[in-house]
């Protein structure tokens, strides 16, 4: 009998991001509290850029959208927003939406599926993903129950055959 298989992955929805993003600037461009303030949300590229003319407005602007990603289904530990810090007379937040398992994340992930899942249980690293397989589809349906208290990263699990 052929091993069974999942794949760890960790993605996120390009599509939802977006509508989350103008959701937010539309909120941002309504509400009372930001007019007069500079309060703006933009992206280019893979970068998202926060910027209002207070640290305050700029970490409101910055809870504005996880709210919206929230709605969305999107998991916060996706996304990776810094510090804010003073630009001239504005101050900004630059933040990012992180995709796929880095390889310090893989590493905890299989070291965690070493230590603590079935023995029969193996993980590989194949890139941003992990491949965890086993004769026992019940072991691998243990192993998802064990990676979904994984608190570093936003994990889903694909391809279970």
């Amino acid at each position: 009998m052929a091993d069974s298989t999942f794949d760890v992955v960790s993605k996120v929805d390009k599509q939802e991001v977006a509508n989350a993003l103008n959701q937010s600037q539309k909120e941002i461009a309504q509400r009372y509290d930001f007019k007069g303030v500079g309060a703006d949300i933009d992206h280019s590229g893979e970068k998202i850029l926060m910027k209002a003319n207070s640290e305050e407005r700029v970490k409101a602007v910055l809870d504005v959208f996880q709210s919206k990603l929230v709605k969305r289904g999107i998991s916060l530990k996706s996304l990776d927003a810094g510090e804010p810090f003073a630009s001239g007379k504005e101050y900004r937040i630059e933040a990012s939406i992180k995709e796929g398992i880095s390889q310090e994340h893989a590493k905890k992930i299989s070291k965690l599926i070493r230590d603590e899942a079935p023995k029969s249980v193996k993980a590989q690293i194949q890139g941003d993903e992990l491949r965890v397989s086993s004769k026992s589809r019940d072991d691998l349906q243990a192993t998802i129950a064990l990676l979904k208290g994984f608190e570093e990263a936003d994990l889903q699990f694909v391809n279970f055959r």
